[in-house]
């Protein structure tokens, strides 16, 4: 008969080595749901010029709050995967 304290030992280094890795697991960061003007420019990597250009012409949607444009993470989104395909429809 195997000897239970072997199983142990080896079963709690197991758990061990199990939540050492979650523990040094980067965390994924929170998006923020709402962006401004600044944020969806350093994130598109363009001007903030352009950013207003695309909303004027309707290319992304944004929310006035007091004097504060916001744009939705979701809106940017599909603004990206309709250009996405716009881009390879060719007529």
């Amino acid at each position: 008969m195997d000897n239970p304290f072997k199983i142990i030992s080896e079963r709690l280094s197991n758990i061990e080595s199990l939540l050492l890795d979650i523990k040094h697991k980067p965390v994924e960061e929170r998006k923020p749901e709402n962006l401004t003007v600044k944020e969806t420019a350093e994130l598109l990597k363009v001007s903030e010029q352009s950013v207003h250009n695309y909303i004027k012409r309707g290319t992304l949607s944004a929310q006035k709050v007091g004097r504060i444009l916001l744009i939705k993470r979701a809106d940017l989104d599909n603004a990206l995967t309709e250009v996405k395909s716009l881009k390879y429809k060719r007529t």
